[in-house]
């Protein structure tokens, strides 16, 4: 996803850097402090319970996929596949070249009962932006959505999950929580679907958040095995906001397992 900066060539350069990035944020060599799932729920007003018939995340096995940068061709498979294991899933949407490309597919993720989230409109790291961009980024995907959904996302995810006061700031104030993940297939790097689930099943863990795009050829095969063994291993699949009921993820703040 990122532009070329060096002279190593466009998909060595993105994949170096991103590479570098995830490994920084995986690291634990953030620039921000996280509030984790069980602090969200630990956080809901007083009284406060899971809706009847819903998952209670705090006494299940609960971990959530999410998959990044689409809609794309490859979602709609996807979502067949979602469908005929009954898993929700979160989807964090670039606005442009693929909201507004594909809006059916946007239309179709919330009406399957998937949460729509968004990635920002061009993939910025919004980190390296001023005030106004971000708030450009952000904003513009907010408007598309609602535009095709009726209703704005209340979740972001920052490209490479880079984050800063500023970000949270802007995302603060357009009512946006930031969410980060627990486990990477790196899938952006292999089209090896085999080696994608191992990545994930090797990192997967309760109250989890898995990362995946569904914009690589690999990813979208790798989804059923993955879904079959951590169903296996006693794991309820759920949405972002469903892992933190009865709480929520308050606006600004950053959220990762």
């Amino acid at each position: 996803m990122q532009k070329n900066t060096s002279t190593v060539g466009p998909r060595a350069a993105g994949v170096l850097a991103a590479v570098a990035s995830l490994g920084l944020m995986l690291s634990g060599c953030s620039a921000y402090d996280a509030n984790s799932p069980a602090d969200a729920r630990d956080d809901a007003r007083s009284g406060a319970k899971v809706e009847p018939g819903a998952v209670d995340c705090g006494k299940e096995r609960c971990i959530a996929l999410t998959f990044d940068a689409g809609p794309s061709e490859h979602t709609p498979g996807l979502l067949d596949i979602l469908k005929k294991e009954k898993v929700p899933a979160t989807f964090f949407l670039l606005g442009k070249n693929h909201v507004v490309k594909h809006p059916d597919l946007v239309r179709r993720i919330a009406a399957e009962g998937h949460e729509v989230a968004n990635h920002t409109w061009s993939h910025k790291i919004l980190s390296d932006q001023d005030p106004g961009s971000v708030r450009d980024e952000l904003a513009r995907t907010q408007d598309a959505i609602a535009e095709i959904t009726g209703h704005k996302p209340t979740l972001m995810r920052p490209p490479q999950g880079r984050t800063n006061d500023e970000v949270a700031k802007v995302s603060r104030e357009l009512g946006l929580a930031q969410i980060m993940w627990s486990a990477t297939a790196k899938d952006y790097s292999t089209t090896d679907s085999g080696l994608i689930k191992k990545r994930i099943l090797d990192q997967a863990d309760r109250d989890g958040i898995i990362l995946l795009h569904d914009i690589y050829d690999g990813t979208v095969p790798a989804v059923p095995g993955i879904i079959e063994e951590l169903k296996k291993r006693g794991y309820t699949f759920v949405t972002v906001p469903q892992l933190m009921a009865p709480g929520r993820a308050e606006p600004g703040k950053v959220y990762k397992p």
